[in-house]
């Protein structure tokens, strides 16, 4: 459970995830629409800054959503949704680092913020040691009162490093002990990347946190949710940051901003550019800027024709994976018919998957091979051969559905079907307008659903109402993601597929999301989902967790309690030679890491092996 690294591998650190966690992945929403989950601010681009910048300036120009002032706020432990820098953007680790960042290929640690992580199996402690002379923005040190500060901020946030952990604790200026109350593998991923935040600024919430969390070791209550709310209401205004980059509030417009050079800031002597420029907006704001060469490296999900353009225009396209990519989401409260495995097993023979990945993201959209839940490049290493073959494909097999549809009591009228309630099987489907990858996802399901006789009618909405429409039950379908950029352990996706758009999370917001029972009934028997779920992350005995993830995946397979469409890879635009010498080679290890978690072009800059020209 330690990471492992060496002088050679130390000098290649960099940043960033989810939730992990990079907050967003953490929290489950990593892997959303075209940058990941953002504020769209539709807006022309400013008038970019000239290359190299002033005063000899050397400046990165990169591109994720963002919201002004007074909406977008400074609070970033509390951020998900409306903070100015929205969770999940790569970005965020140059301006709050974290203990680690994770080689995915390589699968080990890379130590940025800490210096070494130790677990204590006897004593159910993971020990945590910061480096020695960190500072602030300010001036004032970096010391263990801060991680303390962030761990009990998560905590109140709701987080699920908490999950696992009891309790913890600064032993001195450096050291942090984690108390574990349920051992297990992917607590050490919650620890090391959680952006570690000032307790100057934040430690009066973290004190109450704290206090609520020893008194009643729970926020269900009023005082809690109290606490809760009126925590997201805090917006501090002066950022206090540790990584080499601050931001320059009072340049930012709706179209961009700047992260000016922060020389107290981890690692600052390594980073060689002096200045990231971000261009604001999702794909349909970004993409022009990307043909006029104004931004060096872009995560969003570029339409299939504007790539081949960037490809004419120079850039180079790196296609890492992203762990994820969109589903098919059902409203079973207000669709009861949809509880009826038959007509989601139908939907899944229906679609052809390959093409709507191919209309929506050329090359970059993959068909899933296992619907396993999780990413099919890590299904082999949790799911033996033998149980790979139990995993059905769910290829378009019109036949088949409509023996499903009709065993569940559907009737076809004319050319439409109805529902075993003599009701049309008349649905509106849910999107994100601004998404150009998931925009064109929904549209081609559902005009392969209405070719088959139902009747689906479009509702592009944009993005930014999307998860709470969901969150609060207002769909009947919806395009939402499957999957997790923050680890390439399969509970991340699990939580994602199973929880996010659920009661296990919607509650939270006051509704029951798609409300599906996570106690449920299979061909090998009763299965409690959450139960499962949770025990596939616990203990450190890899093999015992291959078992609770292989019942997982099987069940999601035969369940479908969303339809993935398919795995999205990257599209990434790269421009080198202008502001970037260059960016890693195709077959670099390192580009197997998601882009919206340990993000290979942070990690790059921390190196100095992503350079200025």
């Amino acid at each position: 459970m330690s990471p492992t690294g060496s002088n050679e591998s130390a000098a290649r650190a960099r940043t960033n995830e989810v939730s992990r966690r990079n907050v967003l992945q953490l929290f489950g929403f990593a892997g959303l629409g075209a940058a990941g989950l953002g504020s769209a601010v539709a807006c022309s681009p400013s008038k970019p800054a000239a290359q190299g910048g002033s005063g000899g300036e050397k400046e990165f120009h990169g591109a994720y959503p963002y919201q002004l002032p007074p909406k977008g706020h400074f609070n970033l432990a509390a951020g998900v949704l409306d903070g100015i820098q929205q969770a999940g953007s790569p970005y965020m680790d140059l301006v709050y680092p974290s203990a680690g960042l994770y080689y995915w290929a390589d699968k080990k640690w890379e130590w940025m913020m800490a210096e070494s992580g130790t677990l204590d199996e006897a004593a159910k402690t993971y020990t945590l040691k910061l480096r020695s002379g960190l500072t602030w923005s300010d001036g004032s040190p970096v010391t263990s009162k801060d991680v303390v500060a962030t761990s009990n901020l998560r905590w109140l946030m709701r987080q699920q490093d908490w999950t696992f952990l009891s309790d913890v604790k600064a032993t001195d200026d450096t050291t942090v002990v984690f108390t574990i109350g349920t051992p297990s593998t992917v607590l050490e991923r919650y620890i090391l990347r959680a952006p570690i935040l000032p307790s100057a600024v934040y430690g009066e919430w973290a004190t109450k946190a704290e206090t609520l969390r020893k008194a009643k070791g729970s926020l269900d209550d009023g005082e809690g949710k109290t606490l809760n709310g009126d925590f997201q209401k805090f917006h501090p205004e002066n950022p206090i940051v540790s990584g080499p980059f601050n931001y320059d509030p009072k340049t930012m417009t709706n179209a961009q901003m700047s992260l000016v050079k922060n020389d107290k800031g981890l690692f600052a002597d390594k980073v060689g550019f002096t200045k990231v420029v971000l261009y604001n907006g999702e794909t349909s704001d970004i993409t022009p800027t990307v043909m006029n060469k104004d931004v060096d490296y872009a995560t969003h999900g570029f339409a299939v024709a504007s790539e081949k353009t960037f490809e004419s225009n120079g850039f180079r396209i790196l296609r890492p994976p992203v762990y994820s990519g969109p589903a098919l989401v059902f409203n079973f409260t207000t669709r009861p018919e949809f509880a009826d495995v038959r007509v989601r097993q139908a939907i899944a023979y229906v679609l052809d998957r390959g093409e709507n990945g191919t209309i929506a993201l050329g090359e970059s959209g993959k068909a899933c091979k296992f619907m396993a839940g999780f990413s099919d490049q890590t299904v082999p290493d949790w799911v033996s051969d033998a149980d790979q073959k139990k995993l059905q494909a769910y290829e378009k097999d019109f036949a088949k559905a409509t023996q499903l549809l009709t065993e569940a009591g559907w009737k076809k009228a004319g050319d439409k079907w109805q529902t075993p309630a003599g009701k049309p099987a008349a649905y509106d489907i849910k999107f994100p307008t601004e998404f150009a990858d998931w925009n064109p996802a929904a549209t081609n399901a559902a005009d392969q659903l209405t070719k088959f006789g139902f009747n689906i009618t479009k509702r592009g909405i944009t993005f930014t109402q999307l998860t709470p429409d969901v969150l609060a039950g207002k769909f009947d379908l919806a395009i939402q993601s499957w999957g997790a950029s923050s680890h390439p352990h399969p509970y991340f996706s699990f939580v994602q597929d199973l929880y996010t758009f659920n009661y296990v999370t919607a509650a939270n917001q006051g509704g029951k999301g798609m409300n599906f029972p996570l106690k449920q009934k299979t061909s090998a028997g009763d299965i409690d989902l959450k139960a499962v779920v949770d025990k596939s992350a616990q203990g450190l005995d890899v093999e015992e967790q291959k078992k609770n993830v292989t019942a997982a995946a099987l069940a999601f397979n035969e369940l479908l309690p969303i339809i993935p469409l398919w795995e999205r890879y990257g599209n990434n635009p790269a421009l080198e030679g202008k502001r970037v010498a260059k960016f890693p080679a195709d077959d670099d290890p390192i580009l197997k890491n998601a882009p919206y978690a340990d993000n290979f072009v942070i990690m790059g800059m921390y190196s100095g092996k992503i350079a200025p020209v």
